[in-house]
């Protein structure tokens, strides 16, 4: 990715001093045309630096300092004379690192850094609590030293009074230092990914879809949008691309939206880029609209609002390292969850994304780009909320664990018996959803195949649900415990005995009231020696067996009668809802009907707005096309006008102005009477203002501080309907007609004079040769225009002719004098001559002219 040969002087020494003074860098910006500046004002901001501009109204070129106020990033806008004083007073405040302005470390601090977090958040909804408070107090403490406040108390005052100062706080912290195709290596690591993995994966019916997550003014959504345009012109594979480019901060939004950029982009950007995607405008470049069609932009938190989703590229670069740990952790399943399989995720060079190396793999290191991984992305996204139960700033934050006390003896015994000698069981809820296992539960609860359900009943062995169920639905519904004992279950080609307790493990009030505990205790016999069961009398076995099958009898018949419950419980429930679905049925059947008659007025209101929407786009094609000619036709004339709506504010104006008036892209909107013009003298507003007051047409010439003559026309702006609604301003350079016009009477006096009148060079030819010339010495105009004057010289007057001449060359006066000069007939004539040098543009003597009469003549008047 190669950028273009256009000197930047100052964006690259503010860039090169931002990265090597930090915080203590200071940009002034000061008379001077162009934007030359404007992107290394952002980079010494992006690092907390101070800014110091021009009043542009003082400045001589005023396209710099305007061009860096624009970006709403000046600290101070100043005349020069005023810059010194403030400069030094700046330099004098206590360096930032020592200068205890904020005691962060102390708990006063800590808090008085919550207060200013709530009062930018009730101004902006944006919470800048968990961003690293590093990065924070570095920005808040300039704003401290830019008003010179000592402490967050009296800044904390000081936002409170001027609303204004926490808008400018909010654009300091949210200050994103980008360019286009910033580290030009990373994304020639992702082309590559967008080409191969990405682009051939789509059909042609498919869609692209990217996100950009602080995406600031639109620099790097752009060069994403034209590394894909490439891409999809390399593979002449054409698909649907949507790029989401998201930020917190309106401002940038809205100039990422417009596309418009300063000329010294150019620094950043190929020539051949520049012409492939790039408008050129008035001091400023304009993204082409096929570029901008890919693009959706939002103002959107990726901290607090829902992501997007389905996505094949995620970039979310320098914006981490201002988070701290526990949104990180946060963001990155939050990446994880928004891609697609093989999505691309590409992050900052000082970024990582952590513990998350099971979500993605590696596709590039040094460039931290990487590709998702099949998995879950953990626990549902917890978003660090701004309402009243957020977490604040000040709160302790450590995710080590750590032991707060001395070692409980007591308690670690009671768990490690617990794991190691308690009987088996799980916690489940009234849906039987199992909420935790406690000791070994494998030999009753076997996990079903395909999808994971905890479902307690799900999950039984066959021998245990009869009896498990019955528990559980008199337990549930008693609210005490429940035992089955004895239950025989088989287990590995043996019989195996447990006994099942169900009861609630906390009384009513407690918050986890409701949750059963079920407890499977093995009671097996004990083998003998020999590995077999231990045998007791036989009488004593039989009993054993009858009450066994007594048990196993009433078991089945509480199993059935619970089960007869609920089925009457069902079906009485099922009665009512059948009932409910009946009263909707007829409620939908109506509502079907009124659909229907609703569908087919809407299907005639959607032809007729079909019909309409096709002659508006026709409307709108013949209106772009007018547009367009209008466009081209105000350009080929250049004709320098202005169109000026009803406040006099500028809507548009044509190329040509600007030669004139010193106007920029960025002028529209602004007020006729803000602009400083080279007319002295002359108040464009006031007479705008009376051509909109008395309706009437105005004509009249003017002249700049240069010396140059312009026709001034307005009128006013009438529409198609005949209404006012503004005016049209136009300056026609006429300086060389009134030049011409001068000229031709200059020509006319001197063609009718009595006296003979020539123009010669310092040759002696003849150059021009009036009608009194022509009285007076007998040559005809022609005849003349051949000759030399030294042909009109007596010999004895030779010498004063060259004397004459010389001293003309050299711009010296000549007083009039008496002199003697032969006609065409070989007559000599005394006469009275006056000799003028004349000069060039720059003053210098390149001919003279002559004044003859006749002394006879003089005489005889």
């Amino acid at each position: 990715i190669k950028t273009g040969m256009v000197n930047m002087p100052v964006d690259f020494f503010f860039r090169s001093l931002s990265e090597d003074r930090k915080e203590k860098a200071v940009a002034i910006i000061l008379s001077g045309t162009a934007s030359d500046g404007t992107l290394g004002v952002k980079a010494i901001k992006g690092e907390s630096g101070m800014v110091m501009v021009q009043d542009p109204g003082t400045a001589k070129y005023d396209g710099m300092p305007r061009s860096a106020i624009q970006t709403g990033l000046a600290d101070f806008i100043l005349t020069v004379e005023k810059m010194p004083e403030k400069l030094i007073g700046y330099a004098k405040q206590p360096d930032l690192k020592t200068s205890g302005r904020v005691a962060f470390s102390e708990t006063a601090g800590r808090h008085q850094l919550q207060k200013v977090f709530t009062v930018v958040r009730s101004a902006t909804g944006h919470d800048f609590s968990h961003y690293k408070h590093s990065t924070i107090l570095r920005r808040i403490e300039r704003r401290l030293v830019v008003h010179q406040i000592e402490g967050l108390s009296g800044y904390i005052l000081f936002l409170q009074k001027n609303p204004m100062e926490i808008e400018t706080l909010f654009k300091n912290l949210v200050i994103g230092v980008t360019s286009f195709f910033r580290d030009p290596e990373a994304w020639q690591v992702v082309v590559p990914q967008v080409q191969a993995k990405l682009m051939r994966a789509k059909d042609p019916d498919g869609t692209l879809r990217c996100w950009v997550v602080g995406c600031s003014t639109g620099e790097e959504v752009y060069s994403l949008a034209m590394l894909i345009s490439e891409v999809m012109e390399k593979l002449k594979k054409h698909i649907t691309v949507q790029i989401f480019a998201t930020d917190i901060d309106e401002a940038a939004i809205y100039d990422a939206r417009k596309g418009v950029y300063p000329e010294s982009i150019a620094a950043d950007i190929s020539a051949k880029r520049l012409e492939q995607f790039f408008i050129k405008e008035e001091g400023a470049f304009r993204i082409k609209k096929q570029i901008r069609d890919m693009v959706i932009f939002s103002v959107q938190s990726v901290i607090k609002d829902a992501p997007f989703s389905r996505l094949d590229l995620v970039t979310c670069r320098n914006l981490m390292i201002y988070l701290d740990a526990s949104l990180q952790k946060k963001i990155v399943p939050l990446f994880h969850y928004t891609l697609n399989p093989d999505g691309i995720l590409m992050l900052g060079t000082a970024e990582t994304i952590g513990e998350f190396t099971d979500l993605f793999q590696p596709v590039d290191t040094k460039w931290k780009v990487f590709r998702r991984k099949e998995g879950l992305s953990g626990a549902v996204i917890d978003y660090a909320g701004t309402g009243p139960y957020a977490r604040s700033a000040g709160d302790e934050h450590d995710d080590t664990p750590k032991i707060a006390g001395p070692i409980d003896i007591q308690t670690m015994t009671e768990k490690a018996i617990l794991d190691g000698y308690a009987p088996s069981g799980v916690l489940i809820n009234e849906k039987y959803e199992i909420l935790h296992f406690v000791g070994q539960t494998e030999k009753y609860l076997v996990p079903p195949k395909g999808k994971p359900i905890f479902n307690i009943l799900t999950m039984a062995r066959r021998d245990l649900k009869y009896k498990l169920t019955t528990a559980l639905h008199r337990a549930f519904r008693e609210k005490k415990r429940m035992t089955h004992k004895g239950v025989r279950i088989q287990l590995n080609g043996a019989i195996a005995v447990v006994d099942i307790t169900v009861g609630p493990l906390f009384d009513k009030g407690e918050p986890l009231w409701g949750v059963m505990l079920v407890v499977f205790e093995d009671k097996t016999p004990d083998l003998t020696a020999d590995g077999v069961p231990d045998q007791k009398p036989r009488s004593k076995k039989k009993i054993s067996e009858v009450k066994q099958l007594e048990q196993d009898l009433q078991s089945t018949r509480e199993y059935l009668q619970a089960t007869i419950e609920e089925l009457e419980t069902s079906n009485e429930e099922l009665r009512s809802t059948n009932e409910e679905l009946q009263s909707v049925n007829e409620e939908l059947q109506s509502t079907n009907e009124e659909l229907e008659t609703s569908k087919e007025e809407l299907q005639s209101t959607n032809e007729e707005l079909s019909t309409v929407n096709s002659e508006l786009q026709n409307k709108v094609d013949e209106l772009s096309k007018t547009s367009n000619d209008m466009n081209n036709l105000l350009a080929a004339t250049e004709i320098a006008s202005i169109f000026l709506d009803a406040s006099l504010c500028i809507k548009r104006y044509t190329p040509a102005v600007a030669r004139i008036i010193k106007l920029i892209q960025t002028d529209v909107g602004r007020p006729l009477s803000d602009l400083k013009t080279s007319f002295p003298g002359i108040d464009f507003a006031e007479q705008a203002r009376k051509v909109l007051r008395d309706l009437n047409s105005l004509n009249m010439e003017i002249l700049s501080e240069n010396k140059t003559w312009y026709l001034l026309k307005m009128m006013p702006y009438r529409t198609v309907e005949n209404v006012i609604e503004g005016v049209v301003m136009t300056l026609i350079d006429i300086h060389e007609v009134k030049k011409v016009g001068k000229i031709r009477r200059l020509a006319t006096v001197l063609e009718d004079a009595n006296d003979a009148i020539m123009v010669l060079d310092f040759k002696g030819r003849i150059l021009a040769w009036n009608r009194g010339a022509q009285r007076l010495y007998g040559w005809a105009e022609s005849e003349a225009l051949q000759m030399n004057y030294a042909a009109l010289v007596p010999e004895d007057r030779s010498d004063e002719i060259k004397k004459i001449a010389g001293r003309l060359s050299k711009g010296e006066p000549i007083k009039s004098f008496e002199s003697q000069r032969m006609t065409k007939d070989g007559k000599t004539l005394n006469i009275w001559l006056t000799a003028t040098p004349l000069t060039d543009e720059k003053g210098r003597s390149v001919e003279m002219a002559f004044t003859e009469r006749d002394m006879a003549w003089l005489a005889e008047t």
